[in-house]
């Protein structure tokens, strides 16, 4: 039987489930609105099929690219959107409302409803959070970006903006991802792109980590980034800081790897590997951002093959995360295509979640579903 972290939880009663009376007749099996034939209603949940201390969490849709969409606020607005995520998920990450750029957008105002809002539905249904993310080159506001700052100036921006998220969500957080994507593929810090290593130097990601653990010293703080989930020059450049972080005693926690792939490319197959050096360091390791796109036929519809490689793609990523000891989060960047950020940003690539715009699951969906109830019963 895999080894687990047990983590108790404050259960809130959780959204029930529709009758299944109340379910149309020519409902698609494989919607969210019907289990599978001769499945316990309970364990045809992701969240209820994963073993004991594993959590299975979502990005929740809402800020960033979403405000250019033709749509209303996900979260906010879309009731069936809201039911799924409760049933389905552990666990959720803002996807972009505690960013920078949201959450702080002037230099004298926080924007807390969104991200208050995520927490509170978090607690009400029994739901660990993964804050995300305090040190970033990315979606920073432009006060920030464009400002005439002294270091000591910027030094303290940073230090009282992590005081002040981290501080008001103390003891409701279960992960903070400090340091997002601070090296290039290559291994190189960005000194260049990232404003904080830039101006103050590379010790400010030890602060940021410092800071963060004295504004909520019960949360697991990690460094997060893509493109590592395999041994290479990138990874290999946060296993050698890692190190040193803790010999100097820098409350560094965990290391979590993104996992944005696609079918174009084949799928890491060092993930289990690559994991398992981090947590002989002791360290815990996720899965953050798993999605998996594909280049679509002019139909915009994906084949049955095209389907079924995501689906393997999708399992591999949880399987090598249950093979490791301390790997106890595995977060997918969305679950349904109807928010899914990957046809903004990847012309002519989507269909990167697991279900369709209409909620219908696909294969990855049962996939992982199978996976994980393989795992609770070892």
């Amino acid at each position: 039987m895999r080894p687990v972290r047990i983590v108790t939880l404050a259960l809130a009663t959780t959204a029930l489930a529709l009758p299944l009376a109340a379910i149309p007749a020519t409902a698609d099996p494989g919607s969210d609105h019907q289990a599978a034939p001769h499945s316990n209603a309970k364990f045809d949940r992701l969240r209820h099929a994963a073993p004991e201390g594993f959590f299975v969490g979502t990005a929740v849709a809402g800020g960033g690219h979403h405000l250019e969409q033709d749509y209303p606020d996900p979260f906010t607005y879309d009731k069936e959107y809201r039911k799924i995520l409760s049933r389905q998920f552990s666990s959720v990450s803002p996807e972009n409302q505690m960013k920078w750029d949201f959450i702080h957008p002037e230099r004298d105002r926080y924007r807390f409803d969104e991200a208050d809002a995520i927490v509170d539905f978090a607690e009400r249904h029994g739901q660990v959070v993964r804050g995300h993310t305090l040190l970033w080159h990315s979606q920073n506001p432009a006060w920030l970006e464009q400002g005439d700052f002294t270091d000591e100036e910027l030094r303290a921006i940073l230090r009282e903006h992590i005081e002040t998220v981290v501080g008001r969500y103390a003891g409701r957080i279960q992960q903070w991802d400090v340091a997002n994507e601070i090296f290039d593929d290559a291994g190189n810090l960005r000194t260049e792109q990232n404003i904080w290593i830039r101006e103050l130097g590379p010790g400010i990601v030890a602060d940021a980590f410092r800071w963060a653990h004295e504004a909520d010293p019960e949360a697991k703080l990690f460094f997060n980034d893509y493109n590592v989930e395999g041994r290479n020059a990138k990874s290999n450049a946060y296993y050698e800081l890692v190190q040193d972080l803790l010999a100097e005693g820098v409350p560094v926690h965990g290391f979590s790897a993104q996992g944005h792939l696609s079918t174009r490319w084949g799928f890491p197959g060092d993930l289990e590997q690559n994991l398992r050096r981090f947590d002989a360091l002791g360290l815990e390791t996720a899965i953050t951002e798993l999605d998996v796109r594909m280049d679509l036929p002019e139909s915009g519809v994906p084949t049955e093959a095209q389907l079924e490689q995501q689906a393997d793609y999708y399992d591999q990523a949880l399987s090598a995360c249950l093979a490791v000891a301390n790997c106890n989060s595995f977060t997918i960047w969305g679950f349904t295509d109807k928010y899914s950020w990957v046809p903004v940003f990847f012309q002519g690539q989507g269909s990167a979640t697991v279900m369709t715009e209409d909620f219908v699951r696909k294969p990855a969906f049962f996939a992982l579903q199978s996976t994980l109830k393989d795992a609770r019963n070892g």
